[in-house]
């Protein structure tokens, strides 16, 4: 057997003549698997060593990659920090879609598994809850990093203002992108803020609590909907 390089410091086997030879990785391919590989790795560092005690020196070497690998696909730590955190949040809100959809097949049922949505981040996300405190209060103490910070937060939140709008549409006859995206800045604080207060007092953050909140949110927000149109309630 002998290894044979590929671009991007990446490798692909040849185990003998008379075997099928693995496929070299396109150019595209290998970068994608080195960000994949600097991601994994940061996730690691970051989680033991918190976001300020991480060095990309140590993010690199973990991946198994240079200090210049790592800056010829991210500009620094920052930006490896919101990748990361771009990357969990467009899971999470994959799942809420899920969730959402759902309502219509099973009613009520879909804030119940949203609650145990946010319980499962404050309880098993320990790591991920304080690294994102941590990096906030990096970005209040650096201007420059905040307007990136806001950028990638205001993208990540797209696909809920789009979820929201077009439950709102059905009720308002059209869409209004303006009070989607004022929900979602509400919702999303809204998780944020159960959360860190699951953390602080579990006993009196239980899981209901979540979907119950965004009930009355949404049940508040479509009757004063009907009120300002003159419908009865």
């Amino acid at each position: 057997m002998h290894w044979n390089r590929y671009l991007n410091g990446g490798y692909y086997m040849d185990m003998d003549a008379d075997q099928p030879q693995q496929r070299r990785l396109t150019r595209a391919e290998a970068k994608a698997r080195t960000r994949t590989l600097l991601l994994d790795a940061a996730s690691q560092v970051f989680a033991s060593q918190g976001f300020a005690g991480a060095s990309v020196e140590e993010i690199a070497e973990r991946a198994g990659f240079s200090i210049g690998a790592l800056y010829s696909n991210f500009t620094g730590k920052e930006e490896l920090f919101l990748e990361l955190m771009a990357s969990r949040a467009s899971d999470r809100a994959a799942e809420t879609t899920q969730l959402l959809q759902d309502e219509r097949e099973a009613p009520g049922r879909p804030w119940q598994a949203l609650g145990q949505q946010m319980i499962s981040v404050a309880d098993k996300n320990t790591e991920l809850v304080a690294l994102q405190a941590e990096f906030w209060l990096y970005a209040v103490r650096h201007p420059n990093v905040m307007e990136t910070f806001a950028a990638r937060v205001r993208q990540r939140r797209e696909p809920l203002e789009q979820l929201i709008g077009s439950e709102f549409s059905k009720d308002r006859g059209g869409y209004d992108g303006d009070l989607a995206s004022r929900v979602a800045i509400v919702v999303s604080a809204l998780f944020q803020g159960m959360v860190r207060q699951r953390r602080i007092d579990p006993d009196n953050v239980p899981a209901e609590l979540y979907g119950d909140a965004l009930r009355w949110l949404f049940t508040g927000i479509k009757a004063t909907e009907r009120a300002a149109r003159g419908e009865n309630q």
